[in-house]
């Protein structure tokens, strides 16, 4: 539990960012955290647990199922937000992705 809420203070650093990825239902792993999340480029699960023989994180991008889609080892602390963020919310191009995404869901119809 020690460590999730480490992980935590971690994430409250940037929380614009971590809003981006509808970071929700967070769980405590041993030595860890795993949460969902709903970015534009990924809708699953993510796992975050500390490598205490390196000193440094071990990310799991997971479907809801928590299958590994992509396994990152020996992330610094101060990398987790970033590495995340590119896994799950940041798309090529992610300033006119998230426009277009926008503006053709929330067309407005006039009666």
């Amino acid at each position: 539990m020690e460590m999730a809420n480490y992980i935590i203070s971690i994430f409250k650093t940037n929380m614009p960012v971590i809003f981006s990825w509808g970071f929700n239902s967070p769980i405590a792993l041993e030595n860890g955290l795993r949460f969902s999340v709903n970015g534009f480029k990924h809708k699953g699960n993510v796992a975050v647990r500390y490598n205490e023989g390196l000193d440094l994180f071990d990310i799991e991008i997971l479907t809801f199922e928590n299958e590994v889609i992509e396994a990152i080892d020996g992330v610094y602390f101060d990398q987790l937000i970033e590495i995340i963020d590119n896994r799950v919310e940041l798309a090529e191009n992610y300033d006119q992705a998230v426009k277009d995404y926008y503006n053709s869901s929330n067309d407005i119809t006039t009666v």
